[in-house]
């Protein structure tokens, strides 16, 4: 079968996010690296695309360069990754959309509801394929949690608790490194910092594996550098449309916190547990019984934690694999594969959403605020 054509937008040169998406589109083989306008600097975006084996033809300077050129070509590319700085999100996925292009937007998706929402119209009219990156669920053990709660293993769901919270933004002398300040930068950012930036993450975990959305919220953000405008670390109890409680703490000031992101899952008849820097395992207890350690690659897994294991049992898979498994979706859904894990655009206008109303309801001394998009009300 010959690959697929990849394009990617943004995450260039000293990128964080970019390698990332380099290794999972060609991890499986189903992509190939066909054409990018990677920098916001379009002689540095060109140079650094060849060095990555683009033609010189498809190094573009900028994203509308790549629009016009890959639009009327005969081997157009099949998707475009977009991993720019959120407030480009919108305008550069609603362009691709609309030509016709399937695409993969990082996230926040858009840094407004009615964007959010524009985008979910945009998708549905042209046919085509809009994914968020919200890489975390496709963890082969996050599937199987979720196909556990699904199959009802723990039960109806009455609490969720989840965190997403490091440290590595807490030196406040480090406070204008143009990789940091943008985050905290209304103009570059939208109307939240930390929240956006990885509590969403959290915030669609909870979504994902109990199979239910946020209706409300009541939040307590604050800024505890002084220089920044925008929140680094919130606080989040929100309620589901199910009836579930869920708690939220995100942070980017937890000093000591590598990477901390957990969730738990509790339901009436047991509880799971998972957390990113120990991927491979999912820790189950059943109402009354005795606390199991279920393995990624062992036998027995619902079939999406299986089909998305990549080695053996007790060999670790990490970020990128994850991002993998997007692609490998993303692949199976161009081709015509139905896939249920894979972000939508749903998904990414129910997180803006619930940002934009966890902003009003820390403004508003943590008043409970309806956390749904009005499409979905």
């Amino acid at each position: 079968m010959a690959k697929l054509k990849w394009g990617m937008i943004g995450g260039g040169e000293g990128s964080q996010i970019g390698p990332a998406h380099r290794l999972g589109a060609l991890a499986d083989g189903m992509f190939e690296f066909a054409a990018g306008a990677l920098d916001h600097r379009p002689d540095a975006g060109r140079k650094y695309a060849q060095r990555l084996g683009i033609a010189a033809d498809r190094a573009y300077g900028d994203w509308q360069e790549m629009l016009a050129g890959e639009k009327d070509r005969e081997d157009r590319i099949d998707l475009v990754t977009i991993a720019t700085p959120n407030s480009t999100h919108f305008e550069i996925t609603k362009a691709f959309l609309e030509a016709g292009f399937n695409v993969l937007c990082e996230k926040p998706m858009t840094m407004t509801v009615e964007e959010g929402e524009e985008i979910v119209r945009v998708a549905e009219a042209s046919g085509t394929i809009c994914a968020v990156n919200y890489c975390y669920s496709a963890y082969p053990m996050v599937r199987q949690a979720r196909a556990m709660v699904r199959a009802g293993d723990i039960g109806k769901v009455r609490l969720v608790v989840t965190n997403f919270s490091h440290g590595h933004h807490g030196d406040a002398t480090d406070a204008d490194n143009p990789r940091v300040r943008w985050r905290y930068d209304p103009a570059m950012a939208g109307v939240s910092g930390q929240f956006a930036d990885c509590g969403i993450h959290a915030l669609h975990m909870a979504c994902f594996i109990s199979d239910d959305e946020v209706k409300s919220l009541s939040a307590d953000m604050a800024s505890t550098i002084s220089s920044r405008e925008l929140e680094d670390d919130a606080m989040v109890n929100f309620r589901t449309e199910g009836g579930a409680v869920g708690r939220l703490w995100t942070s980017s000031v937890a000093i000591g916190r590598q990477h901390g992101f957990d969730i738990q899952v509790f339901g009436e008849t047991g509880g799971l547990r998972w957390a990113s820097e120990q991927p491979n395992q999912l820790i189950y207890t059943p109402v009354g019984g005795r606390t199991q350690i279920i393995e990624k690659g062992e036998g027995g897994l619902h079939d999406e934690a299986q089909r998305l294991s990549r080695v053996a049992i007790a060999h670790p898979e990490g970020f990128p694999l994850a991002v993998a498994n997007i692609y490998c979706d993303l692949a199976d859904a161009i081709l015509g594969k139905v896939r249920d894990g894979l972000p939508t655009p749903s998904d990414g206008v129910r997180s803006i959403a619930a940002v934009h109303a966890a902003v009003a309801s820390s403004k508003a001394d943590g008043a409970w605020t309806d956390a749904r998009p009005p499409m979905f009300r």
